[in-house]
C-alpha cells in the first residue's frame, strides 16, 4: 500500500519543477524558492504592467493622430509610412482581400496633391468623377476625407482667386448627386447619419455663395499689362488656351480682344486638339457664305463628346508591381527597368482600377 502524505514519493519533500528539470526540495527550501520567485513574478508583473501602459498610450496617441489627420484638425499630422497602396482585386497566397477605391483614396495623400500647382486640376477632375458616381463605394471614412479635401480646395480658390469655374462645377455636381442619394437613405447609400449630409448640402450651398460673390483684385503694379502688348503676341497667348469658355470670358473685356476671340484658326484648332477628325466631320456647320463655323462647331461637339484631358502631373501605374503611386514618392518595383513599366493614370482610369 502507497505512503498517504502530502507527497506519496518520499516522506516530507515534494517535486519542483525548475528550469533544469524536476527536483527533489525539502519543506524549508520549498518556502524559501516560493518567496523568491513571488518577489521574482511581482517583479515581472510591474514590469509588465509598465510596458502595456507604455504601449496602450502609444496605440491612443497613434490613434487619435490618425483620427485628426482624417479631421484635418492636427498639427503634426499622421501620415502613412508609405506613400503608394498595391492594387489587388482577388486572393493570393501572398494577399488576402482586394483594394478598395476608398483605401487608395485615403493612402495616396490627396491634401498633399491639391496645393501643388500642377496636379490640383487633376484632384479636382478626381473629385467630380467621385461625386457623380462613387460616392456610395467610399467607405465612412474616405468619405468624409473626401468633403475635408473639398474644403481645402474651395478655401484655396477663394485665396488664390484662380481656376473658379471648375470648382463651382464640382460643387453643383456634388450637390445634385447628393438631393438624388439622401433621398435614398433608407437603402444605405451613405454612410452616417442623415442629418450629417443635410449639414453637408447646406456648405456645399454656403461654398457656391461664396464663389459667386467673389471679386479678383486687380493687380498692383502699374506695369505692362495683357491689353499692352501687341494684338500678335495675344494671338499667340490665346491660341494656348486649351478651354473655349475662357476664349469667350477673354473677349468679353475690351472690343480689340472681342474680334481676336472670333478668329477662325484659334477655334479650328480647338477643335482638332480636342476631337478626331471622324467627330468633327459627323458635326460639320457651314455658314451662309460656305465657310466651315469652327466656334460653333465646338460647342456642338462638347456636347456630344468628352474634351481630350491633358495635365502636368499624374498618378503612375507600374504594370510589374501593380502599384499606384505619385511620380516624385516612387516605389519599391522589383522590375530591371522600372522606368518602362510606369505608366500614367487618368482620372476616369483610376476610377476603372477599382471596378470589379
Amino acid at each position: 500500500m502507497p505512503f498517504l502524505g502530502q507527497d506519496w514519493r518520499s516522506p516530507g519533500q515534494s517535486w519542483v519543477k525548475t528550469e533544469d528539470g524536476w527536483k527533489k526540495t525539502t519543506k524549508d527550501e520549498n518556502e524559501t524558492n516560493n518567496n523568491v520567485s513571488e518577489r521574482k513574478s511581482y517583479c515581472k508583473e510591474e514590469h509588465d504592467k509598465e510596458n502595456l501602459i507604455l504601449s496602450i498610450n502609444y496605440d491612443v496617441a497613434a490613434k487619435k493622430r490618425k483620427k485628426d489627420l482624417l479631421n484635418n484638425n492636427t498639427k503634426i499630422p499622421y501620415f502613412h509610412k508609405d506613400k503608394w497602396i498595391y492594387v489587388h482585386k482577388g486572393s493570393t497566397k501572398e494577399r488576402h482581400g482586394y483594394c478598395t477605391l476608398g483605401e487608395a483614396f485615403n493612402r495616396l495623400d490627396f491634401c498633399s496633391a491639391i496645393k501643388d500647382t500642377r496636379r490640383f486640376n487633376y484632384v479636382v477632375r478626381l473629385l467630380e468623377l467621385i461625386a457623380k458616381s462613387q460616392l456610395p463605394s467610399l467607405s465612412g471614412v474616405a468619405q468624409k476625407n473626401y468633403m475635408n479635401i473639398l474644403e481645402r480646395v474651395v478655401q484655396k480658390v477663394l485665396d488664390d482667386q484662380q481656376n473658379v469655374r471648375p470648382i463651382k462645377e464640382l460643387l453643383q455636381t456634388l450637390y445634385a448627386s447628393l438631393c438624388s442619394l439622401v433621398q435614398d437613405m433608407g437603402k444605405s447609400v451613405l454612410v452616417g447619419n442623415i442629418n450629417i449630409w443635410v449639414h453637408r448640402m447646406e456648405n456645399i450651398l454656403q461654398w457656391l455663395q461664396q464663389l459667386d460673390n467673389i471679386q479678383i483684385n486687380r493687380p498692383t503694379n502699374t506695369g505692362m499689362t495683357f491689353l499692352d502688348l501687341p494684338a500678335s503676341l495675344q494671338l499667340n497667348i490665346m491660341h494656348r488656351l486649351a478651354d473655349g469658355r475662357d476664349l469667350v470670358s477673354l473677349g468679353q473685356v475690351c472690343p480689340d480682344l472681342s474680334v481676336l476671340a472670333e478668329d477662325r484658326l484659334l477655334w479650328k484648332r480647338l477643335c482638332q486638339y480636342h476631337f478626331a477628325d471622324r467627330q468633327i466631320r459627323k458635326r460639320l456647320m457651314v455658314s451662309d457664305k460656305g465657310l466651315l463655323e469652327w466656334k460653333k462647331m465646338y460647342f456642338k461637339l462638347c456636347r456630344c463628346y468628352p474634351h481630350k484631358e491633358q495635365y502636368s502631373d499624374t498618378l503612375q501605374f507600374c504594370t510589374h508591381c501593380h502599384i499606384l503611386f505619385w511620380k516624385d514618392t516612387d516605389h519599391p518595383c522589383t522590375a530591371n527597368n522600372p522606368e518602362s513599366c510606369c505608366k500614367p493614370v487618368s482620372p476616369q482610369g483610376f476610377i476603372n482600377l477599382f471596378k470589379f
